[in-house]
């Protein structure tokens, strides 16, 4: 059983909906990252997704597009993020996913990427412009050394292409709450309880449903584990934390954690 399945195992046992933290790594910079991660450990999170920071990250909003250009100028190669996953996840139970581009896994190599990834204890990669359609030969490279390949349904998708979604999935599928890109918003929508309501009996019983872009507060986490979901996921929020103690950066894990703790008591089923 992969890590990130056991994660949310743990999470339903207690009766709480998983919470997955998403921080670009090297934001502000690479020997920050395993402290900002182990801040967003000890305020509950069960999942931690390291960004890999790109030059042009498609699905991101402003906030998060901001914190890779921060990374990259610091130094951030996509073999340090590796590195950095490695750390965080030394000695801890919480596993760790990957977001990237296709560009990066492109120029490493597939198998390379991979390989690496596997020696760093990486436990599943997100890539949101690699459709499932074309992901045959990433699928089939990533089962080959244990690591979970996450996709992402939206709003538009079809049943038909959910139900592909689910079956090539494993880990969780990324349920994206609306259109656009990431960023923190003031309310989750009804149209977004009932995407949720619609794609859960596509996944209920084969895999966690986990929810993201736009997940900022505690009555976002509520709203979304009553309407069904296994799990959220919340990036923006934590993201600009980072950016406004960028220049206090002890205050700003103090902030983190209680952030993370915070949204974490919203998950209670």
């Amino acid at each position: 059983m992969s890590g990130i399945k056991e994660a949310f195992q743990r999470s339903r046992a207690r009766g709480e909906g998983a919470l997955i933290g998403y921080v670009t790594a090297g934001d502000p910079a690479p020997d920050c990252t395993a402290k900002i991660a182990g801040a967003l450990i000890r305020g509950g999170v069960d999942v931690l997704e390291l960004g890999l920071p790109f030059s042009d990250p498609i699905a991101d909003g402003p906030t998060i597009q901001a914190a890779s250009v921060r990374a990259l100028a610091a130094g951030t190669t996509p073999v340090k993020v590796l590195e950095i996953a490695r750390q965080v996840r030394r000695g801890r139970r919480v596993p760790v996913v990957i977001m990237t581009y296709y560009n990066p896994v492109f120029r490493m190599g597939l198998d390379e990427f991979l390989g690496k990834a596997k020696d760093c204890l990486v436990d599943g990669v997100i890539v949101p412009d690699l459709p499932v359609e074309e992901a045959g030969d990433f699928k089939e490279a990533a089962d080959a050394v244990g690591i979970d390949t996450i996709f992402l349904a939206a709003p538009s998708t079809s049943d038909d292409r959910l139900r592909t979604i689910v079956g090539c999935s494993s880990g969780f599928v990324y349920l994206v709450s609306r259109f656009g890109v990431t960023g923190a918003k003031a309310t989750v929508e009804d149209s977004t309880i009932r995407l949720v309501k619609r794609v859960l009996p596509f996944t209920l019983g084969r895999i966690p449903l986990a929810v993201g872009f736009g997940v900022s507060s505690p009555d976002h986490v509520r709203s979304l584990v009553s309407a069904g979901a296994d799990g959220v996921i919340a990036g923006s929020a934590f993201v600009n934390i980072i950016q406004k103690n960028k220049d206090r950066f002890e205050d700003g894990l103090n902030e983190l954690e209680g952030a993370a703790r915070e949204l974490k008591a919203a998950a209670k089923l």
